[in-house]
């Protein structure tokens, strides 16, 4: 059997996020709820961000680039799919990847602007966010085929994909026929109250890693309440590696009859919660596909996360990276 070439595809919509530090007031300019996630158009997304006192901090985002960007920092070969537009943003955000080192050849190239999401982070490190799908919304399932996966040893998939179950199950079944191990993040409690029943049916059938914070897992199993360890083996009973987030109060990692508490990293300032989580998948998939046990693919994760909320914006800045893979790689 050939060894694998890639050992992670990320899919995905990549995004270019616009970070900004906002005060409070300033979010009675916007519509919807503080802290919530809203689609908007390219008028309304001008309107807000011609509101700004100086122009937003450009950084590559979306669940699964994000996650994608850091494994590869972290030295896997990495690869994205996902649908980039025809603009400067989308010109911006391909030449970052590669020169993280992602490759960047299974790009799809769309005739319309790239997706941009404007992240309004507030002193409380609460981001409240309009995001533009652009041309991250015209991926079609005809366009995903087993060859965006060939030699790849793992696929990570995001969750917001679920929204369009044709074009999720395109990518599942690409995946598998691939012969590719599988992980899925939820990525919202919106996705699972969508898709709850689907996503169960997908469970132990070629999807091996599922990640959900507390609010996901939740809305996956209603009537466990706040018992996480509970919540976390419920999703193992599925087949798959539950891997079960809680902020600042740790994890819960649970595979079979195996159940890990991962304490969490302690930070005692946090500035933006942007990307901590899929900065946490990166970490426990660099352990994963390693080969590692699913504890130290915990502790690894919580690492990331726990650097992540240091920073401004969804990835780690360069000068801290040194830092993170001394801990992590040794």
């Amino acid at each position: 059997m050939t060894e694998p070439q890639i050992d992670l595809v990320g899919v995905g919509s990549p995004i270019m996020d616009l970070v900004a530090q906002v005060p409070d007031s300033f979010l009675a300019n916007v519509s919807g709820e503080k802290g919530g996630m809203v689609l908007v158009d390219d008028g309304e997304m001008g309107r807000i961000v011609a509101l700004l006192g100086e122009p937003p901090a450009q950084t590559t985002g979306g669940s699964a680039a994000n996650a994608t960007f850091n494994a590869a920092r972290l030295g896997l070969r990495t690869a994205f799919v996902g649908k980039l537009g025809n603009d400067h943003l989308a010109a911006t955000y391909i030449e970052r990847f590669r020169g993280a080192g992602v490759d960047v050849s299974r790009f799809k190239h769309g005739k319309v602007p790239n997706a941009r999401c404007l992240a309004l982070v507030t002193p409380d490190a609460q981001r409240t966010m309009r995001t533009n799908l652009g041309a991250a919304m015209t991926l079609a399932p005809e366009e995903i085929s087993p060859a965006d996966f060939r030699g790849a040893r793992h696929a990570h998939i995001e969750g917001y994909l679920v929204f369009n179950q044709r074009l999720c199950e395109a990518v599942l079944n690409a995946a598998r026929a691939a012969g590719c191990t599988i992980s899925l993040d939820l990525s919202s409690f919106e996705v699972v109250n969508a898709a709850r029943d689907w996503m169960l049916r997908q469970f132990g059938h070629g999807i091996d890693i599922v990640f959900a914070n507390e609010d996901e897992i939740r809305a996956l199993f209603p009537g466990h309440g706040d018992d996480y360890e509970a919540l976390a083996r419920e999703l193992a009973s599925h087949g798959v590696t539950a891997a079960v987030k809680m902020g600042r109060d740790g994890s819960w990692i649970a595979r079979g009859n195996e159940a890990h508490r991962m304490a969490p990293v302690h930070v005692p300032n946090v500035v933006d919660t942007n990307g901590a989580g899929d900065a946490w998948a990166a970490g426990f998939l660099h352990g994963f596909v390693r080969g590692r046990p699913i504890a130290e693919c915990g502790e690894s994760a919580s690492i990331m996360g726990a650097e992540t909320v240091r920073h401004l914006g969804p990835l780690i800045p360069d000068s801290a990276w040194d830092a993170v893979k001394c801990r992590i790689l040794g």
